[in-house]
C-alpha cells in the first residue's frame, strides 16, 4: 500500500476500514436470500398510468381525429401481416399522450433561450406537442384545402402519400409551424403508439406484438430459461395482465 493517504486519514484507519468492509461483505453473503416463486407485485404499483374516464376523444377535436386518423392509416398501411395504423388505435394512443404530461412537456425544461441549433442539439423549439398537433393539424388543412379543396382525409391514398412525403423533406412551408418538426413528431409518436403496451391506447388487441411474436409485459419467464430452440407460442401480454384498451365508436 502506497504511504500516501487521504488528508487527515491515517495507514492504521485505512486497513481498519478495509477489514470492516470484509467483515460486512461476509455477513450479507452469509445472510443472503435466494428467491423461489413468483414475488408478490401488482401492476404499477409505484407509477400508474393516467385514467381516461372517456370513450371518445380527450384532446383532440373530431375533425382533427380524422385527419390523424387518415395520417396514421398511410404512415403504417395495412397488410397481410397486420392492420393499418388507424385500426391498431395509434391515433388514440396519441390522442392519450397529449392528454397527458407529453403533452405539455412539463417534465422538461421549457424556459429557453431557443435558437436554432444543431442536429446534435437535438429539438429547440420552443412548441410542446400539443402545440405541435393543434397547429400542424390545422396548417395540413388549410394546404389541402387550398390546393385540392378537400380535407386530407378525403384525398385519395396517393395525394395523402406525396403530401406526407413532403412535409417530410419540407417541402410544404405550413403556416405557423416547420413542416419538418410536425411529420417527425406524427412519425414518432405513430411507432411508438403501434408497438407500446395497449394499455397505453395504441396497439389494439397487441397487434403487433402478435405479429412480432413478442410475448409481452410477462413478469417471470424462469420456466421457460432452459427450453433452448424451442418454439414457446406464448400468447402475448400486457403490463396491465389484460387485453388492448378497447374505444367505442
Amino acid at each position: 500500500m502506497s504511504k500516501k493517504t487521504l488528508p487527515g486519514v491515517t495507514r492504521r484507519q485505512i486497513l481498519t476500514f478495509t477489514a470492516a468492509s470484509a467483515v460486512l461483505g461476509a455477513a450479507k453473503a452469509a445472510n443472503a436470500v435466494t428467491l423461489k416463486g413468483t414475488p408478490v407485485w401488482s401492476p404499477f404499483d409505484a407509477s400508474p398510468p393516467p385514467q381516461i374516464e372517456t370513450d371518445g376523444w380527450v384532446f383532440f377535436t373530431d375533425a382533427e381525429a380524422a385527419a390523424l386518423e387518415a395520417i396514421v392509416d398511410r404512415l403504417i398501411p395495412a397488410d397481410e401481416l397486420s392492420v393499418g395504423g388507424k385500426d391498431a388505435g395509434c391515433a388514440v394512443f396519441i390522442d392519450r399522450q397529449m392528454a397527458g404530461f407529453y403533452g405539455t412537456y412539463s417534465r422538461l425544461y421549457m424556459q429557453g433561450p431557443f435558437k436554432s441549433g444543431t442536429p446534435e442539439q437535438g429539438d429547440q423549439s420552443p412548441l410542446v406537442p400539443q402545440q405541435r398537433y393543434r397547429f400542424g393539424l390545422a396548417a395540413l388543412d388549410q394546404h389541402t384545402q387550398a390546393q385540392y379543396k378537400k380535407s386530407f382525409k378525403d384525398l385519395t391514398g396517393d395525394q395523402q402519400d406525396e403530401i406526407l412525403s413532403n412535409l417530410e423533406t419540407g417541402s410544404i412551408a405550413l403556416n405557423g409551424i416547420d413542416s419538418n418538426l410536425f411529420f417527425d413528431i406524427v412519425l414518432k409518436n405513430t411507432m411508438e403508439g403501434f408497438f407500446a403496451d395497449p394499455i397505453y391506447g395504441g396497439n389494439r388487441n397487441m397487434v403487433s406484438w402478435k405479429m412480432l411474436g413478442f410475448p409481452g409485459a410477462r413478469y417471470d419467464y424462469r420456466e421457460y430459461v432452459s427450453k433452448h430452440n424451442q418454439k414457446l407460442d406464448l400468447e402475448p401480454l400486457s403490463i396491465s395482465g389484460g387485453d388492448a384498451w378497447k374505444m367505442k365508436g
